[in-house]
C-alpha cells in the first residue's frame, strides 16, 4: 500500500531532510524549509511519451557534425541583443522580475511579433484566463491569427496540446501555476517546480520548440524556488525597473549561446514596450548642471557604451559611526575609494556621511567607474561642481593610481556624440587610437593628477 510521508525542502536549494531545521545545511539559508508530503511504496512514475526516447552512444568529438541553426529575430532589437542575437530554436529561456513589472507584457508581445512571420506561437497561462489575456493582447493592438492562447495548468494537458499542434514557440506564463499530476505537491513548491521545468526542458530539447517560461521573485530579489531552477534552463533572463517609472531594463545572468553582459532598455508605454535606441540620453536628460557631486562615466553594458551619472552626497555625521549607502553600485566599492582619497588625496572623510547613486535605476558594476566614484566624492566634499562636459573613466587602485581600462575608443566616441568636449581616462590608454576631433583627452596616472585636472588645484 501507498504510505505518506512528510519531508521538508529546502526552497532555495532544493535540500531535502526528514526533519526541519531553521538553517538549511546544503546552502545555509535560514527560514527555507517547507514541509511537503510524499507518496511512498508507488510504482517509479515514469515521464509521459518515454516510448518516444531513443538509446544513443557515445560519439567522437570529430565525428559530430554541426550544423548552424539561424536564430530568430523579433522586431525587438534590445531583446534580440539580451538573448545573444535571437531566438535559439530548442532553447528554454527562464525571465524573472518583480510582480508588475511587464513580463507578461513583454512576452504576448515577442509572441505576436513571432507569430507575424506564419510560425505558430503558443501563449499558456495560468494566471489569466482566455476572455483576460484576450483584452490586454486587444489593448496593445495584437490580434495574430497564427497566436494561440491556452489557459491550462495541468501540464500534461499542456504536453499533449504542444504535440497536437507543434508549435515554434511556447510560452509559460508562470512556472510556479504548472503542476505535475503525479507529484503530490502542491503548485509552486520545490518538487513541482522542479519536475515541470525538467519535463519541459525535454519537450524543448526533442521537439526543437523555443519555451520561454516566466518565474515570479521573491522579497530577496531571486526567482522563486529552487536555484536548480536557474541551472537546468539554457538562459536565466531579469526584468528589472520601478513600478512607478516608465523605463525598464531587460538584463541576462545566465545565457549559453551569448554573452551575460548585455543589457536591453525599453519603456512602458499604453501599448506596450517600446525599446530604447539611445539609453545614454535617458540616463542624462535630468542631470542638473553647476551642482557638485555630480560626474558623468561612460560604463559598458555587454558590447555597448552607456554614460550615465554619478551622483555623490558628502555630509558631516551626527553618529559615532558615518554611514556609507550606495545605491547601483557594490557598497565595498565605495569604502574603498573613500579610503583611498583620505590616504593618498589627504580628504577628512572619517567624519563625514557618504551617500552615493547611480542616476536612472541602472546597476554598475565594472572597475572603469572608479575614477568617477572619486571625483564626485571629491566634488561633494569640497563643494566644487566639475565641468558639464567632462566625462570620467579609469580604475582606481588602492595606491592611489588610475589604470587602464579596456575599450577606451568605443567609449570616447559615445561620449563625443553626446557632446562631452573633454574626458579623463588613463595616462596608459592614450596610443593606438585616434580620439575624434572637438574632444580634449587628458590622460592622468593617479587620482590627484585627475583632481587638479578637473578642479584646477
Amino acid at each position: 500500500m501507498a504510505k505518506k510521508k512528510t519531508k521538508f525542502v529546502c526552497g532555495s536549494c532544493g535540500y531535502e531532510s526528514p526533519k526541519w531545521m531553521g538553517k538549511c545545511p546544503g546552502c545555509g539559508e535560514w527560514n527555507q524549509m517547507v514541509e511537503e508530503t510524499e507518496i511512498t511504496g508507488t510504482p517509479k512514475r515514469t515521464f509521459m511519451h518515454s516510448d518516444t526516447a531513443t538509446v544513443s552512444k557515445p560519439s567522437r568529438l570529430v565525428d559530430v557534425e554541426t550544423v548552424q541553426e539561424p536564430r530568430v529575430e523579433t522586431d525587438l532589437r534590445e531583446f534580440n541583443r539580451v538573448l545573444g542575437g535571437g531566438v535559439v530554436p530548442g532553447s528554454l529561456v527562464l525571465i524573472g522580475g518583480d510582480p508588475g513589472i511587464g513580463k507578461s507584457t513583454l512576452l504576448l508581445q515577442v509572441s505576436s511579433q513571432l507569430s507575424s512571420n506564419g510560425s505558430n506561437v503558443l501563449y499558456i497561462s495560468g494566471e489569466e484566463s482566455v476572455k483576460q489575456t484576450k483584452m490586454r493582447a486587444s489593448r496593445m493592438g495584437i490580434n495574430n491569427e497564427s497566436l494561440y492562447i491556452y489557459s491550462e495548468t495541468n501540464l500534461q494537458l499542456i504536453h499533449s496540446a504542444i504535440d497536437q499542434m507543434k508549435p515554434s514557440f511556447v510560452i509559460i506564463d508562470s512556472i510556479q501555476t504548472i503542476y505535475h499530476p503525479e507529484v503530490t505537491s502542491a503548485p509552486g513548491s520545490v518538487s513541482q517546480v522542479r519536475e515541470c521545468t525538467a519535463e519541459l526542458m525535454r519537450i524543448a530539447k526533442i521537439n526543437g520548440i523555443a519555451i520561454f517560461i516566466v518565474g515570479h521573485v521573491t522579497k530577496e530579489g531571486s526567482i522563486a524556488g529552487p536555484r536548480l531552477l536557474e541551472h537546468m534552463v539554457d538562459t536565466v533572463l531579469y526584468f528589472e525597473g520601478e513600478r512607478h517609472h516608465t523605463y525598464r531594463i531587460l538584463r541576462a545572468v545566465k545565457n549559453r549561446f551569448g554573452s551575460t553582459n548585455e543589457m536591453g532598455i525599453f519603456e512602458m508605454k499604453e501599448i506596450g514596450l517600446e525599446e530604447v535606441a539611445n539609453p545614454s540620453e535617458i540616463f542624462l536628460e535630468e542631470r542638473t548642471q553647476g551642482t557638485s557631486g555630480s560626474t558623468v562615466v561612460a560604463s559598458m553594458e555587454g558590447t555597448r557604451p552607456v554614460l550615465v551619472e554619478i551622483q555623490a552626497l558628502i555630509s558631516p555625521t551626527v553618529f559615532g559611526n558615518p554611514r556609507r549607502m550606495a545605491t547601483g553600485m557594490d557598497h565595498n566599492r565605495v569604502t574603498l575609494i573613500m579610503a583611498v582619497l583620505e590616504k593618498r588625496v589627504g580628504l577628512l572623510l572619517q567624519n563625514q556621511d557618504a551617500y552615493l547613486k547611480v542616476a536612472g535605476g541602472v546597476k554598475l558594476d565594472e572597475p572603469a567607474i572608479d575614477l568617477a566614484i572619486a571625483v564626485s566624492i571629491a566634488s561633494s566634499f569640497r563643494d566644487e561642481p566639475t565641468g558639464a562636459t567632462d566625462c570620467l573613466i579609469g580604475e582606481v587602485g588602492l595606491t592611489g593610481e588610475v589604470r587602464r581600462v579596456s575599450r577606451i575608443e568605443q567609449r570616447v566616441n559615445e561620449a563625443a556624440k553626446l557632446g562631452f568636449t573633454r574626458l579623463v581616462i588613463p595616462a596608459n590608454n592614450l596610443g593606438g587610437w585616434s580620439p575624434p576631433a572637438g574632444v580634449e583627452i587628458v590622460g592622468v596616472s593617479t587620482v590627484n593628477e585627475a583632481l587638479k585636472t578637473i578642479f584646477g588645484k
